[in-house]
């Protein structure tokens, strides 16, 4: 999915993150999207004080709502795109000639790398929730050539008082099949009898944790849809205690090593990388392609910013 913001903020990471648990509820805000009619998506990541979850560096919440999604061909470079439908349908159309439609409990991962185009639409007006996710790749992934993957088969994981979906990476002894290029993990779990929740996780990850309905106790403070937890590093196991019908999604990854810069639809590494890409899509460079079904209509490339975009530090407790 996209980030229609007509006025994106340069947001970045210079990362390096101690190995220090910590408990940081960060707010959500809410963002309007011009390509999608009637719709405001719920933004939790990036935040100023924390840019990224591992490799995770953007999270919208979007719905419910009835409406119709209309998101018009656009690029992305350095990423990839994560969409996780709740309620409804999405059909995903890109420059690799893919169409599908993605429905709740599947999992469309779209890999940018050197540039990728592509579209959202919800096949009929009706009832729409769900998640767009990006995570930034690393290294050679950030350029090498795209790709596209749908999963409806995903690995399922229970436990006392939960059941959960591995979207990406591996948990509880489950792996997702989705491709990805740096330690990672996500998972959307549920607890419809709540209690005590206990998941064994990697000490070397940071994890956040956003509640979608219901509540989480977490070290004796309340957790309730909107804000996202961030809980830091060096945890082994994570404790929850949740209210009856309580759904929420946990993301973690080893610290990402690299600074970056976000702007728009791109993930790169300096000024210039970003403003190549953004003249590369207005002059309609080979390296997006063309989305099938459009004809000339497209989401044009927002004008830069009059500074140069420069990287943003972490500020969250148990950073350096």
């Amino acid at each position: 999915m996209s980030n229609l913001d007509t006025r994106p903020v340069p947001s970045a990471c210079e990362s390096a993150a101690r190995r220090e648990p910590v408990l940081e509820l960060l707010p959500e805000r809410e963002v309007p999207l011009g390509g999608v009619r009637a719709m405001n998506v719920r933004r939790t990541l990036p935040q100023r004080s924390l840019p990224t979850i591992g490799a995770w560096c953007f999270l919208d919440s979007f719905g419910p709502d009835r409406t119709a999604m209309r998101v018009l061909p656009h690029p992305h470079i350095g990423l990839q795109t994560v969409t996780w439908p709740l309620v409804g349908q999405v059909r995903h159309r890109d420059s690799l000639g893919s169409d599908v439609v993605v429905r709740p409990g599947e999992l469309n991962i779209m890999t940018a790398g050197s540039g990728i185009s592509h579209s959202e639409f919800s096949p009929h007006d009706e009832i729409l929730s769900g998640l767009q996710l990006w995570v930034a790749l690393p290294g050679q992934a950030a350029s090498a050539p795209p790709s596209f993957e749908r999963h409806a088969d995903l690995p399922r994981i229970t436990g006392p008082g939960f059941e959960g979906t591995v979207m990406v990476g591996q948990l509880g002894g489950a792996a997702s099949p989705a491709s990805v290029h740096s330690p990672l993990v996500g998972a959307d779990f549920i607890s419809d009898d709540g209690g005590m929740v206990q998941l064994d996780v990697e000490d070397t990850f940071e994890h956040g944790v956003l509640v979608l309905e219901g509540a989480l106790e977490v070290e004796g403070r309340s957790i309730e849809s909107g804000p996202l937890a961030y809980l830091g590093t060096g945890r082994s196991t994570l404790r929850f205690a949740a209210r009856p019908g309580t759904r929420w999604i946990l993301l973690g990854g080893e610290p990402f090593a690299e600074d970056l810069l976000m702007w728009w639809n791109f993930v790169g590494r300096s000024h210039d990388e970003i403003a190549q890409a953004r003249q590369d899509w207005e002059d309609g460079h080979p390296r997006f392609g063309a989305v099938d079904g459009h004809g000339a209509e497209r989401i044009p490339a927002p004008a830069l910013p009059a500074v140069r975009l420069t990287p943003r530090r972490r500020k969250l407790p148990g950073h350096e």
